[in-house]
């Protein structure tokens, strides 16, 4: 068993997920962990710093046990840009806006999106039949208050892009931050 395996054993055992483990450059081992997901759950629970300081502690044994040569141990939890890896993140965040970005570019016929464009962010949606995954979004910028509009101005159309997991290099939630308070949903 590796020292990688060991560690999300560990993990999962104390009753978090695994979200990132990482070997940096200079001996830093970086763990990101987060509560498991129960889709029954109406409101959202977060990583505090005694769950960190909990994993911590318990991963400070076990590295120096398995004789894990590092030299600082940290661990966080995954924070706004949260990546997404597995078909269960995806699934925790259907409806939120999330950046995507493709192995391969991906280009529309009718010239909406550029043929070169690999990059994309908008709000995930899990289509009726339920195979793959949709990013849907549009391009139209954004409002500033007090901007009046013409009532002439067409809106942006709103596009859709349909996708697999396989299709992915990379998935986060887009970090965006409302410094007006919180809001309902």
């Amino acid at each position: 068993m590796t020292w990688q395996q060991t560690v999300e054993q560990t993990v999962t055992g104390l009753g978090y997920d695994l979200v990132d483990l990482e070997w940096s450059a200079g001996g830093l081992l970086r763990v990101t962990i987060d509560l498991p997901w129960d889709p029954a759950q109406t409101q959202e629970q977060f990583v505090n710093v005694e769950d960190c300081e909990k994993v911590t502690r318990q991963l400070q044994f076990l590295l120096e046990v398995e004789n894990v040569d590092y030299k600082r141990l940290e661990v966080g939890s995954p924070g706004i840009d949260r990546p997404l890896r597995h078909e269960n993140d995806f699934l925790r965040f259907v409806g939120e806006v999330i950046d995507i970005t493709l192995k391969a570019p991906i280009g529309s016929n009718d010239g909406q999106v550029n043929a070169t464009r690999k990059k994309f962010r908008g709000t995930l949606e899990r289509p009726e039949s339920q195979v793959g995954w949709q990013l849907v979004w549009s391009d139209e910028p954004a409002r500033k208050p007090g901007q009046r509009v013409s009532k002439k101005a067409q809106p942006a159309p709103v596009q859709v892009l349909g996708f697999t997991l396989d299709e992915i290099r990379d998935a986060r939630l887009a970090p965006l931050v409302s410094f007006k308070g919180r809001s309902a949903k």
